[in-house]
């Protein structure tokens, strides 16, 4: 039986003439990590929108679950929980309001949205507008709108930008228990750490290109202690 939940193949995507990303390949199976790595410009976030459905290809086919955006979008935007690197709130919403419409979206009952919001500490926010939460506070909001409908892939951009240790600690933990629950998960980060806590495979992105990837047990191998940050820098070479 095939549990592959993402395949992506020869996928490139080109704006104004110029290459933002070039003949990527990359497949993840349920109960599957893959972290992006790279600098700013790497072509992370462009990969991360173009599998959420937000950008299309310029070439190449993605399918989740063996279905494509293009074929039918209501469905493969089901099987999607899309954490982005910012959001911008409505002015006077509640984290419980903002989590209300997106439940209804999603057709996830009442009880989930207290769920997420104790997963993500926020339980004793909900009455609080969003305008007024710190930039860690409005990630693990969003982080929790991801979770909400217990998407079988989780695709988040950034997701620890703005945490502080105890909930960078946290995400880890969670990221780990969603992955024990079957579900496939493909994050960026600059944070090479948590890639190496975390993820079962990365990749290493540099001008929209691979230049390496592998599991970390691979890296560690190769690399020893330094792992993730000595292949980084082999990357940028």
């Amino acid at each position: 039986m095939d549990d592959t939940i993402v395949k992506v193949s020869g996928v490139s995507k080109s704006i104004k003439g110029q290459q933002i990303v070039d003949n990527i390949d990359l497949s993840i199976a349920s109960g599957q990590v893959l972290a992006l790595c790279g600098g700013n410009g790497a072509g992370k976030s462009t990969i991360l929108r173009m599998i959420a459905g937000i950008m299309q290809p310029t070439h190449g086919n993605i399918q989740i679950n063996g279905m494509q955006w293009g074929k039918d979008r209501a469905n493969f935007a089901k099987q999607i929980g899309y954490m982005p690197d910012d959001y911008q709130f409505s002015n006077g919403l509640t984290a419980y309001e903002a989590l209300s419409f997106w439940a209804a979206l999603r057709c996830v009952p009442k009880q989930r949205i207290v769920e997420v919001l104790t997963l993500v500490g926020l339980e004793h926010k909900k009455n609080n507008k969003v305008h007024t939460f710190s930039k860690g506070m409005r990630q693990r909001l969003l982080f929790a709108q991801a979770i909400l409908a217990k998407p079988p892939l989780l695709i988040m951009d950034e997701p620890t930008n703005g945490l502080d240790p105890f909930w960078m600690n946290e995400f880890v933990q969670l990221v780990k228990g969603i992955k024990q629950e079957g579900h496939a998960v493909i994050f960026s980060t600059h944070q090479l750490q948590v890639a190496e806590e975390v993820a079962d495979y990365v990749i290493f992105l540099n001008n929209g290109v691979n230049r390496g990837e592998g599991t970390v047990d691979n890296y560690r191998m190769k690399f020893g202690a330094q792992a993730l940050h000595a292949a980084f820098h082999e990357a940028l070479q």
